[in-house]
């Protein structure tokens, strides 16, 4: 009851403040003539010239969009400074800013109108799955670097907002058909054809009612995830078997042959690491992309300045997806409603977000499953063994003795591609027990109010250089247990429960004749599970001379932890995976040894029984002191210290534009995961032997804090050249580095963001009588990427981007021919994501 009760009461504060504001002088309309290319939401909450902007904020106005070589403005978001896009799949990507990315940001907040769009139990956006399609957009706006003043718990990295078309300043018919091909000379697939449909409608009656209605339907053949590289190549180098030789490869993108399907075999006195052979992606997921989402709202301008929106979203998803293992979404629901109210001093926003993940599931489950329904670990292993000393009898070699053993040991597995392999994986799928099937099974739901208000009008009504405003929010997810993913330890019948609680206060004052503005923000923020913590910032704006400005920011965020990283409890691969709140993980960390100690101890003692030709019980000796009991503990919220220097300004009568920035972070207790083992003994002069072998230990991979301080600096320039006839040329430049206080406990949680990028573009917009263009090219360096399905150096890439357009059927319609990745030089994005080549595409946008 605790979300509506706050609901209501909200509700009672703004029908109080409704009231009072029609005490107020009639206001102009600003809600309908304000040119918002001009104007910015995000900085301060509320509308403000971009150069008075508080922070530094990139922006994707109209007709930056339109002029892109990407086919949708999501993409193109990839173009701005200081922004990293990743591309998970063709039908999604991931937004992030100033480091530690992943595929799941939860540190990003990802805004429509203002109204967050994550999914529930992920804590983070699913790409632009609930998001408005290219024909309802008007404009995107991201602040590149820690939000959590003004808008809290999962802001600390970055925040986009996406602003939609309004009905009373659009309205009319728009179509929007595009046809894209993509797997050209692909090892994987033949050409595959991809086609996007858009629409959108918007009316408007008797000036005060006007409603629209958006729909997207994408089909096409994903990237196909296809890295071969081999993780643990020099775990059987004792034995002298490396890269190809390698018994017990862990290849990223082949599943089931991962550290729990893996045992150390002792044959003919040497000891072995072997391990199971697994299944490629490819054959146990279907690559097929089909996504249909749409929205519909209604709204209600009773003045011109006051206005009352209803809006319902609502997407069906057929995809791929990453966290830590890797996902084929089917039938994955989502929908959203929002009520929202606004005036020029009071705003008002309630939502529901639910989420049903369907007939999802998870691709690493159904490989092992599968891989153990023909044979069981221990029958493969044992016949592994037995066929292996039979080779060696027969005068094999070593290595044709390994591979001899693997083949016989397999005969008989079900092959990619049969009928019985599509029967197994149509069963697995609806086991809802990652032990013994793959299903993703769940159900979650996100409740939130929010109310601002702008105070100035009332307590300051004589003094336009200040302002005051302040925010509540509150915001409560429920999840219902599905016995496998999710339970609740404590009423396992009961939904899970968990809520926040924040508000803020916000002033801001102009000196020096309007020149410098000073901006504070005090943000307070409570979690069910912590106490409360402080997001203050405090802003600077100086005008040096019209049209150019200096400003700097410090502030500190909170980020508190996600339902995922807190309340998850499931078996994954071997492993159960555990949220780090106590009433999740209480013994674990009490009684639990590290993996980092143990691979280490287990290297040692195969070494020295094969190099040394020790026996097992004097290895066990010798190198039990090598395992660490583990020294973490419970969640707690994340930190990070932000300074930032910025300027902005015209030159050259207006022709040359450059935003220039540079940051320094302090993060402390970032979240991450840890692998731990608890052995099956509590004798601990035994333990040694217990750690030998995975049947012999309980394994955990627990949500913890990391211990190191991480800093990290950089900073991003941009320019932007007018020529004659509307060309432009423009580029940027981004540089992000990670240092450490102290240097490196192992849980710093990937950095995973390229030393440097840039952009180089030039374009010039489409007339009626003449071509429009753009032509882009981007490089990003290599980098240490770092994850709990892979780790290891990530290749830098560059990518050609270009497009010609034209105005058509009298300026009714619009036809873009482009591509994106034009020279087709296939790269990763990341490690244990598709491989992405060239996109080619033609789209007709009619308008009425």
């Amino acid at each position: 009851m605790k979300p509506f009760i706050f609901s209501l009461v909200l509700s009672c504060i703004l029908y109080s403040n409704i009231a009072w504001s029609q005490d107020l002088p009639p206001a102009t309309d600003t809600l309908r003539t304000r040119l918002l290319e001009e104007w910015i939401l995000n900085g301060n909450r509320h509308e403000e010239s971009v150069l008075k902007a508080p922070v530094s904020i990139e922006r994707l106005t109209l007709k930056s969009i339109g002029l892109s070589a990407q086919p949708g403005f999501f993409e193109a978001i990839q173009n701005l400074k200081g922004v990293q896009v990743i591309t998970p799949s063709l039908g999604f990507r991931v937004i992030n800013a100033r480091g530690f990315g992943h595929t799941t940001n939860v540190r990003f907040a990802q805004l429509v109108d203002g109204v967050d769009n994550q999914a529930p139990h992920i804590g983070a956006a699913i790409g632009n799955s609930l998001g408005p399609n290219d024909l309802d957009i008007l404009s995107v706006e991201i602040i590149p670097g820690s939000a959590s003043a003004l808008h809290g718990t999962n802001a600390i990295n970055g925040i986009a907002q996406f602003i939609t078309k309004n009905p009373f300043d659009f309205s009319g018919v728009s179509i929007r058909q595009t046809l894209g091909m993509n797997h050209v000379n692909s090892p994987d697939s033949e050409r595959r054809i991809f086609q996007e449909t858009n629409f959108r409608i918007a009316e408007v009656w008797k000036e005060k009612w006007g409603f629209k209605v958006n729909g997207t339907f994408q089909k096409g053949m994903d990237w196909y995830a296809n890295n071969s590289q081999d993780l643990v190549p020099k775990i059987n180098a004792s034995a002298n078997l490396i890269g190809s030789t390698n018994p017990g490869a862990d290849q990223i993108n082949q599943y089931g042959d991962e550290a729990s399907n893996r045992r150390t075999l002792t044959l003919n006195g040497i000891r072995y690491v072997i391990s199971r052979t697994g299944y490629a992606e490819k054959e146990v997921t279907d690559y097929r992309l089909k996504n249909l989402k749409g929205d519909a709202s209604l709204y209600y301008r009773p003045k011109n300045n006051l206005e009352l929106t209803y809006t319902f979203r609502a997407a069906n998803q057929n995809t791929l997806y990453q966290r830590t293992n890797r996902f084929r979404f089917d039938n994955y629901q989502t929908q959203q409603h929002v009520l929202s109210f606004q005036s020029p001093t009071l705003q008002f926003k309630t939502y529901w977000t639910r989420e049903n993940t369907g007939d999802s599931y998870n691709i690493r489950s159904m490989a092992e499953n599968i891989d153990r329904s023909f044979k069981s670990d221990a029958q493969w292993f044992s016949d592994f063994g037995n066929y292996f000393s039979k080779a060696i009898a027969e005068g094999a070699s070593i290595e044709n003795a390994l591979q001899s053993a693997r083949n016989q040991s397999d005969q008989g597995r079900i092959q990619p591609g049969s009928a019985e392999m599509k029967s197994k994986i149509a069963a697995l799928r609806s086991i809802n027990d990652w032990d013994q099937g793959a299903a993703l099974r769940v159900q979650a739901n996100l409740l939130h109010a929010e109310l601002q208000q702008n105070l100035s009008p009332w307590i300051f009504p004589k003094k336009p250089d200040f302002s005051l405003r302040y925010g509540l929010d509150y915001r409560a997810y429920r999840i219902v247990p599905d016995g496998n993913y999710f339970i609740n330890p404590l009423s396992p019948d009961e939904n899970l429960w968990y809520w926040k609680t924040a508000g803020f206060i916000q002033a801001s004052r102009t000196f020096l004749e309007d020149r410098l503005k000073v901006n504070a923000v005090l943000r307070v923020e409570k979690n069910q599970y912590f106490e409360p913590k402080l997001n203050p910032r405090l802003a600077l704006n100086y005008h040096l001379r019209p049209n150019q400005t200096l400003r700097f920011s410090i502030q500190r965020g909170y980020r508190f932890p996600s339902i995922f990283e807190g309340f998850s409890n499931i078996n994954s691969g071997g492993r159960r995976r555990v949220g780090g709140l106590p009433i999740l993980s209480s013994g674990i960390f009490e009684n639990s040894y590290t993996q980092a100690s143990i691979t280490q101890y287990q290297r040692a003692v195969q070494e020295s029984i094969n190099l040394k030709g020790v026996s097992l019980n004097q290895a066990v000796t010798s190198h039990q002191g090598l395992l660490a009991k583990t020294d973490y503990s419970y969640l707690q919220p994340e930190q990070v210290n932000s300074v930032e220097l910025g300027y902005q300004g015209e030159l050259g009568k207006g022709k040359l534009v450059v935003d220039a920035d540079l940051y320094l972070n302090s993060y402390q207790h970032l979240i991450a995961q840890l692998d731990v083992n608890i052995p099956l003994s509590s004798k601990l002069d035994s333990i040694g032997y217990y750690f030998l072998q995975n049947s012999t230990q309980k394994l955990y991979r627990v949500w913890t804090n990391s211990k190191t301080q991480s800093l990290n600096y950089g900073g991003s320039v941009g320019l932007n050249y007018s020529l004659y006839r509307d060309y432009q040329v423009g580029g940027n430049f981004t540089y992000a580095q990670l240092a450490r206080e102290k240097f490196g406990d192992g849980l710093e949680d990937g950095f995973n963001t390229p030393s440097c990028s840039y952009n180089l573009s030039l374009s010039k917009p489409a007339h009626a009588r003449s071509i429009g263009f753009q032509i882009n090219y981007r490089q990003q360096a290599g980098f240490l990427w770092q994850s709990a399905l892979a780790s290891g150096w990530l290749e830098g890439y560059g990518s050609l981007d270009l497009q010609v357009s034209r105005l058509i059927l009298k300026e009714v319609g619009s036809l873009k021919i482009g591509a994106t990745n034009a020279l087709n030089q296939y790269y990763y994005s990341y490690l244990g994501g598709p491989k992405i080549g060239g996109f080619y595409y033609s789209t007709l946008t009619l308008n009425w």
